[in-house]
């Protein structure tokens, strides 16, 4: 769906403006798109039910178009010209962290959906998230490949220009040796790059028996077709960043057998993901929403609950009721904000099966 039927509609000047800032273009639109869509859905219903504080919300949202720099730019201008009273995003963890300290220094509280890089509400004590972190999804993928897939030998390509990449390769790496795993090869990439048969062809003279790709998904799906073209037959896996229909639509059959973890899964049986998914369809043409568009809902509805909480629009007094968050139901769990305001969730394991994710398994913290 274009950017511009996204948006929100006109409000009268009465409201209060949250801003949100996502990749609606660009190289990793997919994953903004999806998470503009779940919070619009939810500030929707909020209005629908009365607002918070007696208002009603005006949900600002601009497009960082997925480029160096710009969220930056576009969470200053939210802050400074709009006057939000707090900000939603990056869905990515690099522009979460260039947007970070701008929050920070005007003390306009913000809440990632799903950045999992542990360095980003490092930045200080306005900025929180809604999502796992990378030790734990790196823990999960790690053990999942180990007792699950029964892999000793894997290869790591990682993504050197992505702060996201280069963490989750850390954390998962140092699970799996410890588990008596082995790290074979490394092998490096960077964003954008189209090429991997250097890579692959280095990794397949290594003998390993699986290769973990803690990228996106564009790469991730060109790194599946080249190995297959290479008759590389070893399983490969990746984290929440390989979570979008281009991982198929650009993989086709290479994808097949090939796993990644993530924050939630649409084939869950539970009462809160059923309606959700519902609600989703409904509203956006029987799309099915995927883990971007939970952590989008569900970023919206805790920042709204914690104004409501503090009652109040004042900046401190938001990030205090953010911070003593706990026990918020949502559609991809509880909620509870720890001391660095990380969330601490479940994580599931998804994989490509006749062309459809399909849920594996859940994994609690």
């Amino acid at each position: 769906m274009a950017a511009a039927a996204l948006s929100a509609a006109a409000f009268a000047e009465d409201t209060i403006k949250i801003g949100e800032y996502a990749s609606l273009t660009g190289k990793e639109a997919a994953f903004g798109q999806s998470s503009h869509k779940g919070t619009l859905l939810a500030v929707e219903e909020l209005n629908a039910a009365g607002g918070v504080l007696g208002r009603q919300i005006e949900l600002v949202t601009e497009d960082d178009q997925t480029k160096q720099g710009e969220s930056a730019t576009i969470v200053k201008k939210l802050i400074s010209r709009e006057k939000v009273v707090g900000i939603l995003g990056e869905v990515a963890s690099m522009r979460s962290l260039e947007a970070a300290p701008i929050c920070q220094a005007y003390r306009t509280p913000m809440i990632s959906p799903s950045s999992t890089n542990p360095k980003v509400t490092e930045i200080g004590n306005y900025i929180f998230r809604v999502c796992f972190i990378d030790p734990f999804q790196g823990t999960v993928m790690a053990k999942f490949a180990k007792e699950t897939l029964n892999l000793r030998r894997v290869a790591l390509l990682t993504s050197v220009s992505s702060a996201y990449s280069v963490g989750l390769a850390k954390y998962f790496k140092e699970r799996f040796v410890a588990d008596g795993g082995e790290i074979v090869i490394e092998q490096k990439y960077t964003e954008g790059d189209k090429d991997f048969n250097a890579q692959l062809t280095a990794i397949k003279a290594a003998g390993v028996d699986g290769i973990f790709v803690p990228g996106y998904y564009t790469e991730a799906a060109l790194i599946c077709r080249q190995a297959r073209e290479l008759e590389m037959t070893m399983p490969l896996f990746g984290g929440d960043g390989w979570e979008a229909p281009e991982l198929i639509a650009i993989g086709g059959s290479a994808v097949e057998g090939c796993y990644y973890s993530t924050h939630y899964s649409p084939q869950v049986d539970t009462p809160a993901v059923r309606a959700f998914v519902a609600k989703f369809q409904a509203r956006f043409d029987g799309e099915t929403p995927d883990a971007m568009a939970a952590l989008g809902y569900d970023s919206a509805k805790v920042m709204v609950d914690a104004i409501r909480r503090a009652g109040s629009t004042d900046g401190p007094a938001i990030r205090d009721a953010l911070a003593a968050t706990k026990d918020f139901e949502g559609v991809t769990g509880s909620t509870t904000m720890d001391k660095n305001r990380n969330a601490t969730k479940a994580a599931v394991v998804i994989m490509v099966k006749d062309g459809k994710f399909k849920f594996v398994q859940s994994v609690a913290p």
